[in-house]
């Protein structure tokens, strides 16, 4: 939410939010989720989707965008806030060099439907 709410006063307005979880795409792709326990935060994103601009939401296993795995693992350490990270280290460096370069493993997804 935060990153978004930064997208839009930095005037982006063409913004694609990749997302490793199917069903947090589903939720925030639904319209109606009243009895959800997060339902509160959803409508805060929805209403945040309703600004005039354009923001997608897609499913992207985590090996396809390593440097959003990379910061969301890292942001398990951090007191919830929004953080400024440096992209100087080196490991974080490679990996986005990764995900630029259209690099990915391989990965074996059951499909149970």
């Amino acid at each position: 939410m935060e990153g978004l709410q930064l997208a839009w006063n930095l005037g982006l307005r063409r913004i694609r939010v990749e997302i490793d979880s199917q069903c947090a795409v589903q939720l925030l792709r639904n319209q109606d989720a009243p009895d959800h326990p997060h339902a509160v935060t959803i409508h805060r994103f929805q209403e945040l989707f309703q600004r005039d601009w354009e923001v997608t939401i897609h499913h992207i296993y985590r090996e396809g965008n390593k440097g959003a795995d990379f910061l969301a693992n890292y942001g398990h350490d951090l007191p919830l806030c929004l953080h400024n990270v440096s992209c100087s280290t080196r490991d974080f460096h490679h990996i986005l060099l990764y995900d630029c370069q259209g690099l990915s493993e391989t990965r074996l997804v059951v499909n149970e439907s």
